[in-house]
């Protein structure tokens, strides 16, 4: 017998979320230069489908009204990319987000808008979650025991030895998708959905216990603070069977059990775990206290209007930090931290605060609920509550496939099934006619287009970096690349990179600096503000460039210690002392 059974769901649902779920988690294929692009486009084409598939039978009036402080947290974050764009911020990059936000307020609408009387679509979304999971397992599995079976085309490549990272390729990543698989497990044990008949609660309990092995493998602390929410779920949630409960509560010994297998394991066959390896790093945080150490001192630099939307790798890197974490950070890799640098203290905290009182809300009235749909809609709340902490140590909620699933369970965590809301009749027969339109296919179909036109867009910086035959001449390809409405800062990465003089390149500069800056990128702006008579700035970015310590830019600093040099040679600008007066700001392309 199956081990999922009675699983008396419409078919299109599960479909549809298995669409939405298994395939950006499951996908490992990828083109330069981004690895999860593909991986992105597909879950936000896969929630599309979700919206125009399924979002039509349920008004969901009371629900969407529900949602207002989630979607006023998301269209203030919005205004904080609007202005983040009028200051220094590139279109492309504000576009990106601003899409991804939109999406995400659409999602979330739509889990409302279910959330009022449609437990059979949260079954379907808990049973494609713990499918991904259950698909991911079999891939760690193979990671860390048969690694020469990842061909990096249907199953992605570790580039950390014993660690187990999915088709999502990051370990923390991976961890939070078996996490989210172990919740979507609860509702439906409880349910009697997973099981056997001949064997009753053993087949749930092997899958609940594969998840947590596969978690082990990933060597992630977020998925020990995963276990450990998940057994405070167990203990607080009496409504559930109590073998779960049980279960729930024995998380943490039985993921300890698997460290301990896996240690022993690894002494006796001479293999490595990467739980270990983790174990012996002198710094555990990593470089996490180091980053939001500096992330304060930016804050406090600029506490009123932050550095701006998507700025923090650029004001970070541009400022003077003695001490800092060596690899160049993008993120701040904690939540409140990074709203509070990039948006200002003020705008940054009511963002937060109407996303706790969105959460809180969620959290009150999924625990309200009874009867069949309670176990559905408080798993719903508990991933929210646990992508939540994960993004406290990581920004899991930057890529499409966490975002999504996210704003869907939130939303159908506030779309508490009751009845009596009260409403203006009037305003309440708007909703119940737009519940029953087609705005659910339209969001859907604009959704599904805007990942089609993104993947088209995305072709022309791709045969930058992998050209095929006929591609033309790499100037010709960066030319067309430079006209991508969402990628073509990776064009102008490439012509930043390349162009010789460097100065010659000087609007790539003013784009792809803005989006990630390296040390092959920092030389080459270095150089290019030096052609230009700007050897003040030329020499800042050298000294910044010097904190980073990194071995790529040993040769860059040669000139400066050669002993063959004559005593009468001019030193080159990464020669001079710190220049006085300048700061990131000085940067910006109205600075230049």
């Amino acid at each position: 017998m199956a081990t999922f059974r009675r699983l008396d769901l419409p078919m299109r649902s599960l479909v549809v979320f298995a669409l939405a779920l298994l395939g950006p988690t499951l996908l490992a294929y990828n083109l330069s230069p981004s690895a999860t692009l593909l991986n992105q486009l597909l879950a936000v084409a896969g929630w599309g489908v979700v919206l125009a598939a399924i979002g039509g039978r349920q008004t969901g009036s009371a629900g969407l009204v529900r949602i207002v402080p989630l979607a006023a947290a998301l269209g203030l974050y919005a205004v904080g990319v609007v202005v983040s764009a009028q200051v220094s911020l590139p279109m492309p990059l504000a576009l990106s987000a601003i899409a991804c936000l939109a999406a995400a307020a659409a999602v979330a609408a739509h889990g409302a808008a279910r959330g009022l009387d449609a437990s059979d679509t949260a079954e379907a979304f808990h049973a494609a979650m713990l499918a991904a999971g259950l698909a991911s397992v079999v891939i760690g599995l193979i990671q860390v025991f048969a690694p020469g079976w990842a061909d990096g085309n249907l199953i992605a490549r570790s580039g950390f030895p014993g660690r187990a990272v999915g088709n999502v390729r990051q370990p923390n990543h991976l961890s939070s998708l078996l996490m989210w698989a172990l919740v979507a497990w609860v509702p439906l044990a409880q349910l009697g959905r997973v099981g056997g008949w001949r064997f009753g609660r053993l087949p749930a309990l092997v899958l609940a216990a594969l998840l947590v092995w596969a978690d082990v493998l990933t060597a992630s602390r977020t998925g020990v603070v995963g276990v450990l929410l998940l057994a405070l779920w167990g203990l607080f949630d009496r409504r559930l069977a109590r073998w779960i409960r049980i279960s729930l509560g024995l998380a943490p010994v039985a993921y300890l059990a698997f460290w301990l297998l896996m240690a022993g394991w690894a002494h006796w066959t001479g293999q490595t775990f990467g739980g270990e390896e983790r174990l012996s790093q002198s710094d555990i945080s990593s470089s996490r206290w180091g980053i939001w150490a500096n992330t304060l001192d930016l804050i406090r630099m600029h506490p009123l209007m932050g550095v701006g939307f998507g700025e923090f790798n650029f004001a970070w890197t541009l400022t003077p930090f003695p001490g800092r974490p060596v690899a160049f950070f993008d993120h701040t890799h904690n939540l409140p931290l990074q709203l509070w640098v990039e948006l200002g203290l003020p705008l940054g905290t009511l963002v937060l605060g109407l996303l706790l009182w969105a959460l809180a809300q969620a959290g009150a009235r999924a625990w309200r609920v009874e009867g069949e749909a309670g176990p559905g809609s408080r798993a719903a709340f508990v991933m929210v509550l646990m992508i939540g902490v994960h993004s406290l140590f990581e920004y899991p909620l930057w890529y499409a496939y966490f975002l999504l699933p996210t704003a869907w369970a939130w939303g159908y965590a506030m779309g508490e099934p009751q009845s009596g809301f009260p409403l203006d009749s009037t305003f309440e027969q708007i909703l119940r006619r737009a519940g029953r339109s087609v705005v659910w296919p339209i969001a859907g179909a604009l959704m599904v287009a805007g990942s089609l036109f993104a993947l088209w867009d995305y072709w022309k910086v791709v045969v930058i970096y992998a050209p095929g035959e006929g591609a033309g001449p790499l100037n010709e390809r960066i030319e067309r690349g430079q006209g991508s409405v969402f990628f073509s800062h990776h064009a102008d990465y490439a012509a930043a990179t390349t162009t010789e003089p460097p100065s010659m390149a000087m609007a790539a500069f003013n784009v792809t600096t803005h989006s990630l800056l390296d040390t092959r990128l920092v030389m080459a702006w270095a150089d290019a503000l030096d052609e230009s008579g700007h050897r003040d700035k030329a020499s800042y970015l050298a000294q910044r460039l010097r904190e980073f310590r990194n071995p790529a830019s040993a040769e860059f600093f040669e000139a400066c210690n050669d002993p063959s040099r004559a005593p009468e040679a001019p030193l080159p600008y990464q020669c001079d002392p710190a220049p006085k007066g300048l700061t990131w700001q000085d940067f910006r392309p109205s600075g230049q």
